[in-house]
């Protein structure tokens, strides 16, 4: 089985004393992990960065067994924010959360799509707030709709956070986020409640019932906002 696609690197560990396996995200295949002979040497672990733009060549004998990868970098991403804590930690973050949430070989030109656009805009100011509803969008796209919109109704008072149910569960949001509108006050608080409540969210969905481990990145990029 031959293919070739374009790709942005989810994870990467070692195999063997040359090799590589990594995870990737591709435009054409969805979530695909492959070998890479070659991969620990100086010129390839150099762009093996997580969140880099790949393109890939894969060979497979069978469709059921991990496949090699030739690569070749399209786009450095995470060298131009190596000096950058709280971006290289959104970075890592949406990385492991697409890893672990992404069925294999499945398409999902729609989450593909969102994500090149989260990767091209976190340089800019409001950076944290694009990546929170990154997370909605991705929440909404892996099958669960919070619906935030039928809140709209309850947007009476001058405070910045509302209390929600949803299925059971008591959520405090912040009201940008039924609006749809990102504020143009940037406070921690904001921010924290933000990714504090996009994460109850995956964990009560996601992560707790399918026994999922939540990805120790994502904590250390809320924690960032404390």
């Amino acid at each position: 089985m031959i293919w070739e696609d374009e790709c942005y690197l989810l994870s990467k560990r070692k195999f063997r004393e040359n090799a590589n396996i990594i995870n990737i995200f591709t435009q054409k295949k969805g979530k695909i992990d492959g070998i890479v002979y070659g991969g620990t040497s100086r010129k390839v672990k150099n762009y093996l960065q997580i969140s880099n733009k790949l393109f890939v060549s894969h060979i497979s004998k069978n469709e059921n067994k991990i496949g090699y990868l030739k690569t070749e970098l399209i786009k450095p991403i995470s060298p131009l924010y190596f000096n950058d804590k709280e971006r290289t930690s959104a970075l890592i973050s949406i990385c492991s959360l697409l890893n672990v949430l992404l069925p294999d070989s499945q398409p999902n030109k729609k989450i593909y799509k969102s994500f090149e656009k989260l990767i091209n805009s976190i340089n800019l100011e409001n950076w944290i707030f694009l990546y929170v509803f990154f997370e909605i969008n991705l929440i909404k796209d892996l099958g669960y709709d919070t619906n935030l919109v039928e809140y709209k109704k309850d947007l009476k008072d001058d405070k910045n956070f509302l209390k929600i149910k949803i299925d059971g569960y008591i959520y405090e949001i912040p009201k940008y986020l039924i609006k749809k509108e990102i504020p143009k006050n940037f406070t921690n608080l904001l921010i924290r409640k933000s990714l504090y409540f996009t994460r109850q969210v995956m964990l009560n969905k996601f992560f707790i019932p399918n026994n999922l481990i939540f990805p120790k990145s994502r904590v250390i990029l809320e924690n960032y906002f404390n």
